[in-house]
């Protein structure tokens, strides 16, 4: 089993990206399933349905989120009607709405994905991240299901890589999300888990973090109220592609690629 993970989708830019770049990834690359983090997509910030959907029409088949999927109130409905395309952090609120998980189904080929968000620097998590994954992981070992991937929208490293090192073994995939920036750490972990801290974000080069630079210098030099906007010209899409044995649920290889 071939699988794409796809990093922050920033604006609209980064859904216009997306659009021009995946489909023929995804061909060339041989993908049976593609996800992607969107929860940065509106304009703006946070996930709206229009921004949703531009991501499911560029050819991904789940939407993951993170600390801002639920900054749209438009977006609450799109949840909880939609949760066989778009989920959110399964460690938030349980009035939270929508599903923290979901299994992706082509063929005899099976793929649970987990999305939780970290705790440390993080707001709105109700639950802890590693009790979390245990609930999940055995929930989906009870339907059967093998393979499966983690998103983890965090923002400190170390809280990323141990948990990775936490789900080694128990899952296939441990890909990071949230800081935008893409790392060099892809791996398998000793007992047969991928992991890369971060696959880094799907918008503008020119930017920090997928924001104009110059807002950014603004609010870090003076620390009053800035507007954030996202800038054009060139983008480029982080992701990584994790392959999977399907009859023992680990990885058998992960590469990350920046694509433009």
């Amino acid at each position: 089993m071939r699988v794409l993970f796809v990093g922050d989708v920033v604006s609209d830019s980064g859904c216009k990206c997306l659009m021009q770049l995946l489909p023929n990834f995804k061909k060339i690359n041989a993908i049976d399933f593609c996800v992607v983090n969107g929860e940065n997509s509106a304009v703006g910030n946070g996930i709206t349905p229009l921004s949703c959907n531009d991501i499911l029409t560029a050819g991904a088949d789940l939407v993951t989120g993170g600390n801002h999927t639920l900054r749209r109130q438009e977006f609450h409905e799109f949840l909880d009607n939609n949760s066989f395309a778009a989920i959110r952090p399964a460690n938030l609120h349980r009035t939270a709405p929508g599903k923290g998980t979901a299994v992706l189904t082509r063929g005899s080929k099976k793929l649970g994905i987990i999305n939780l968000m970290g705790a440390a620097f993080m707001d709105y998590t109700a639950v802890n991240p590693f009790d979390c994954l245990d609930e999940k992981i055995k929930e989906m070992e009870d339907d059967g299901i093998k393979c499966i991937l983690v998103d983890f929208h965090a923002e400190a490293t170390g809280e990323k890589r141990a948990l990775g090192f936490f789900a080694d073994g128990r899952v296939s995939a441990v890909i990071g999300t949230h800081t935008h920036v893409r790392t060099a750490d892809a791996q398998i972990l000793p007992n047969g888990t991928a992991y890369l801290t971060d696959a880094g974000m799907t918008g503008p080069v020119q930017s920090v973090l997928g924001v104009e630079p110059q807002a950014i210098i603004k609010k870090m030099h003076t620390g009053l109220p800035v507007r954030f906007t996202n800038p054009g010209g060139a983008c480029s899409m982080g992701c990584v592609v994790i392959e999977i044995d399907e009859k023992t649920g680990k990885a058998i290889s992960i590469e990350s690629y920046e694509i433009s």
